[in-house]
């Protein structure tokens, strides 16, 4: 493939998806503004005299609620599992009830989620990032099959939001998300701290090299320390409890509008969650009077705002990924290079894990993300006149929340940043001519040389770590290649490899890949590297010895390699066999576009 090609990948201006029959906005029945435009279709009349039947049968109590009730489908990414999404199901059932309190009919159901805390480091977590489009698919096909007429997306983990708000795009139905919510931070009697999922890979990587010690010497050994934090980093429902990419993406799309506020940063246990569930019924009611559609909320502004978001916080790469996946569904126009951009100008001064001491319950306990967003209205970085699913503008949403504490140390003032620019850093080179995505906090400085050692999968990777055979010393570049969308398959998050090296204490060391990193990864990283290995990327052809320099400064990736040796080596590669040839991941191989615009499946 020539990789000039990959930049000629192009969304339509304007997407176009099935047209369902629907009343026109506006019409009145018997002296009421009609909310129903969808499902009367199959409801009025005798046109539809099955489909009213299993209506009755599963559940519609009269001849009235037929005709005139609105039907609301509630979507959960429900399973028990995961504690990311375990509670999501009562959750549901409580907009359910309050929904049907309110003289509306709703139908709950739900769709899959991968959970990326279990499969991480494994097999499985090649099925996660597909799990987006399954979800995008789930909700768009019930919600068109079934003639919603508007939906409540509760979603839990990582690729569960962006899922959601892709279909959103698709239907484009009156739609609210309710985010399930973060999981309260763990303690550790043998660490004597608060911990969380992250502590749990961090400390692998400490145990393999021989570094896993107590504060209370000789009390503990390395494996009663490890025990005590499986048994206690997650110690109740809801998400990874960091600034990882499930609290990234919430606060992101919270930031465009589209939950109620303070969505993002409620406790999944906390009675303020199940408060917003029943809130979120009377907001669907204001969406579907005002026509409050999802496309009128995904504009270049609110993905501007969203970009915001992640960069003041210190959001994951994976929400790159997403974003541009939400984008190019919907047809807005957002690249690489907007990232960028937003990252030039706007500062990172959260102090939050993974690369900080907070977690998202301790922001909530100050004031939560509307507090955050009130000090970026003032200074005009956010954008507050952007219209929300309360009928409201986000000023309006957030003016009556109280501003940050004084005293707190959590949010830094915009005038004394952790870092003056964001973290996310688009770098281009030899390396990756179609760009690839650097989290890089300045902690672990701007730049970095070293040899490179590759490495053709990621287990090749957790291996050498696991027998601690990755040396302290001389600088090196730990290359992961064939991990990219279509080569992984996938795309796998690679947690594992980077948490280890963190608890290794291997300060000597960046990693790159084809593949993505978790949102809880941190140190000197670069991953969506594009073109990816499988398709003939440059990275196909790195060798062991070959000196690359990441450069934030000058936003570059390159091998010490000229143009004619990397032309000459590509002309002789040969492309792998591929890892599977039947079933979903070998489905989503041949349909995923390149990482630099979303690894969307609909990109034709």
């Amino acid at each position: 493939m020539d990789p000039s090609n990959l930049e000629k990948q192009r969304q339509p201006e304007e997407p176009r998806f099935l047209d369902f029959p629907h009343l026109p906005e506006g019409t009145m029945r018997n002296g009421k503004l009609a909310l129903n435009r969808y499902s009367s279709t199959l409801t009025h009349g005798h046109n539809f005299p099955g489909a009213q039947a299993m209506l009755y049968a599963a559940g519609v109590p009269d001849r009235d609620a037929m005709k005139n009730s609105p039907q609301v489908g509630v979507a959960s990414v429900w399973w028990e599992g995961n504690p990311c999404n375990m509670h999501l199901l009562g959750l549901g059932k409580e907009i359910k009830r309050v929904l049907q309190k309110d003289g509306m009919i709703a139908w709950q159901y739900n769709t899959i989620g991968v959970s990326d805390g279990i499969t991480m480091g494994g097999e499985g977590m090649r099925f996660s990032l597909q799990t987006r489009e399954i979800i995008a698919d789930s909700l768009e096909t019930m919600t068109c099959a079934q003639h919603h007429d508007a939906c409540i997306a509760i979603p839990g983990c990582d690729k569960n939001m962006p899922g959601v708000i892709m279909a959103f795009a698709r239907h484009n139905r009156p739609s609210i998300m309710v985010y399930g919510g973060t999981n309260r931070p763990g303690y550790s009697e043998t660490l004597k701290k608060p911990i969380n999922i992250s502590t749990c890979f961090e400390a692998a990587g400490a145990f393999n090299y021989q570094k896993l010690k107590s504060p209370e010497e000789g009390k503990y050994t390395p494996d009663e320390i490890m025990e005590d934090l499986e048994r206690h980093a997650c110690p109740s429902a809801g998400a990874c409890s960091g600034m990882y990419t499930a609290n990234t993406m919430s606060t992101a799309i919270e930031a465009m509008g589209f939950s109620l506020p303070n969505s993002s940063a409620m406790p999944a246990d906390s009675p303020e969650k199940m408060r917003e569930c029943a809130k979120a019924a009377a907001a669907i009611r204001v969406c579907m009077e005002q026509n409050i559609t999802p496309r009128k909320l995904l504009t270049k502004a609110s993905f501007e705002n969203a970009l915001v978001m992640m960069m003041i916080l210190g959001g994951s790469t994976n929400a790159v990924l997403h974003l541009l996946a939400m984008a190019g569904t919907a047809g807005v126009d957002l690249t690489l290079d907007d990232f960028q951009r937003v990252s030039n100008k706007i500062p990172f001064i959260a102090d939050l894990a993974p690369s900080g001491k907070f977690l998202m319950a301790d922001l909530f306990e100050i004031g939560g993300i509307p507090s955050v967003m009130k000090i970026l209205v003032a200074a005009n970085l956010l954008n507050g006149s952007i219209p929300t699913v309360t009928g409201k503008t986000l000023a309006e949403n957030i003016e009556s929340f109280p501003s940050l504490p004084q005293d707190q140390t959590i949010i830094r003032p915009l005038s004394n940043p952790i870092k003056a620019t964001g973290h996310i850093e688009i770098l281009r080179g030899n390396l990756a001519p179609a760009g690839a995505v650097a989290k890089i906090t300045g902690k672990e400085g701007l730049k970095f040389t070293g040899k490179a050692m590759v490495f053709n999968k990621e287990h090749e990777l957790d291996a050498a770590l696991n027998a601690g055979k990755i040396p302290h010393g001389e600088n090196l570049v730990l290359v992961v290649r064939y991990e990219g969308p279509k080569g992984g398959p996938g795309m796998p998050e690679q947690l594992k490899a980077s948490a280890a090296i963190m608890g290794a204490g291997l300060t000597n060391i960046a990693l790159i890949t084809d593949g993505r990193y978790s949102g809880a990864s941190h140190g000197f990283i670069v991953g969506h590297i594009c073109p990816e290995a499988a398709v003939g990327g440059p990275v196909a052809v790195v060798q062991d010895g070959d000196v690359i320099t990441i450069d934030a400064g000058t936003n570059r990736i390159d091998m010490n390699v000229s143009d004619e040796e990397i032309a000459s080596r590509l002309k002789n590669w040969k492309a792998p066999r591929m890892p599977v040839t039947r079933g979903v991941l070998a489905k989503y191989a041949r349909l995923v576009g390149d990482a630099s615009h979303g690894a969307m499946t609909d990109l034709f």
